[in-house]
């Protein structure tokens, strides 16, 4: 019998089909979807692969808190055995509260929880975000435009933990687990050799690489492609992703890992690169292009992460913060280097109308950087908020990717708040759709 959820995503790789099914929720909310006989996807905000085996089900990573209990009811729908295993891909919060509903099950039977397995960085992850849970609120809050968003205190930390191989059976089947760095430090794939079916947590993730996120801690560019390497030359028939479609054929795989191994080369290299010639860091943004080829891979749109980002990001881990440029050593206050370039331009409402020239002209860059001049050298002033918020709004709308969307929808609804008088919040949720904030318990 032909797996429905594998015509689609072959129609998908063809490009003969649109993502909009698997984005809406649409085949979420049918349940889960066979993929061969004893494996199923539940297609969600964060995939989870749930196996059969002949000792229980085992959950390749669990998913958000928004989908645990329709979940929990579509694996009872097809399956009453109980939970035995699960497994953490890393610690990022779409993919941990899986567990919750197998968890109460099993507290109310009377039997043992699920067995939750991660690396062994992820209970050092858990206790930063309790450490910082101010702060990823408002970042989380910034990055996906949800206002309501409240960052967690309290985490369901794995039982059993591994640093770098790890070779589970159960009930006949074996899943060898092992780690990589990449996008997260505590990230893990899983090899399934007897049925030629690979989990890649986020290393794939049907999107470029989140190597670069200018608001999040270190990622790992090169280590990363390693880690795709690794995995390619296991020569899987399936890839099963942390989101988005299975990829599957053996040579569909291949080109999927590989070129996106060559894109995070690439840019990983670039920093090096700029680094070793003595380059500033400016020099290095403003004097590489992307090869085209890579642009062209579905796999590859810059729709989350952008690749300068993934350069800032690979500079940050070879060489520190210092940018190259000695005046960012000891940086003056913002306020006064905007009071100074205002007056040296005839005042920030010249700035201002400066940078609404720049917008029309299609200079971005030069746009946002004068009109925070501005406003920096005259924060409480109604009419440069006025003129910032109508920049970033703008800005916001021609970016490609969700971090430099969100970012730009933040500041937009910070200078609407000076000229409105109102709680950036209320702004921001008036224009959200919330699509993110349902991934907290």
């Amino acid at each position: 019998m032909t797996s429905e959820i594998l015509e689609y995503a072959d129609q998908y790789w063809r490009g003969e089909a649109s993502a909009a099914p698997y984005a809406s929720g649409e085949l979420r909310r049918q349940g889960l979807h066979r993929i061969i006989d004893g494996v199923w996807m539940f297609p969600a905000m964060g995939n989870v692969y749930v196996f059969e085996t002949g000792d229980g089900l085992l959950m390749f990573d669990t998913g958000s808190a928004a989908t645990a209990t329709k979940l929990y009811g579509a694996v009872r729908a097809v399956s009453d055995a109980a939970l035995k295993n699960a497994i953490y891909t890393h610690g990022h919060i779409d993919h941990i509260w899986g567990t919750r509903d197998f968890d109460a099950e099993a507290a109310t039977s009377g039997s043992a929880r699920p067995t939750v397995i991660a690396h062994d960085a992820v209970p050092a992850r858990f206790d930063r975000y309790r450490r910082t849970a101010g702060y990823n609120t408002i970042i989380n809050q910034r990055q996906f435009q949800a206002p309501d968003l409240q960052w967690p205190t309290e985490y369901r930390y794995p039982d059993v933990t591994f640093a770098d191989r790890m070779t589970l059976t159960q009930g006949g089947l074996r899943v060898e687990l092992a780690h990589g760095r990449g996008e997260t430090d505590d990230a893990i794939t899983g090899w399934f050799p007897d049925l030629g079916i690979v989990g890649m947590g986020d290393f794939f993730v049907w999107t470029s690489p989140n190597a670069g996120n200018p608001q999040k801690v270190q990622r790992y560019a090169l280590d990363w492609a390693k880690k795709l390497r690794q995995v390619a030359a296991l020569e899987p028939e399936l890839m099963l992703p942390g989101h988005g479609l299975p990829v599957s054929g053996t040579a569909r795989v291949r080109e999927a890992l590989t070129v996106s191994a060559e894109y995070l080369e690439f840019l990983d290299g670039v920093a090096v690169d700029g680094l070793n010639r003595g380059a500033t860091l400016d020099e290095v943004l403003h004097g590489f292009e992307l090869p085209k080829h890579f642009l062209d891979k579905p796999f590859l749109k810059p729709t989350y992460d952008e690749p300068e980002f993934v350069v800032r990001n690979a500079w940050r881990l070879y060489g520190g913060w210092y940018d190259g440029d000695p005046s960012n050593l000891k940086p003056v206050q913002r306020s006064v280097l905007g009071s100074y370039i205002a007056e040296l331009a005839g005042g920030p409402q010249a700035l201002a109308d400066r940078a609404q020239r720049e917008l029309e002209s299609g200079d971005d860059r030069l746009a946002a950087k004068l009109i925070q001049l501005a406003v920096d050298a005259d924060p409480e002033s109604a009419a440069l908020h006025e003129v910032r918020g109508q920049i970033f709004t703008e800005l916001g709308s021609r970016a490609t990717s969700t971090m430099s969307k969100g970012i730009y929808a933040w500041a937009a609804a910070e200078s609407s708040a000076v000229s409105e008088g109102e709680d950036p919040l209320d702004l921001l949720r008036d224009g959200s759709k919330q699509a993110f904030s349902a991934l907290l318990p």
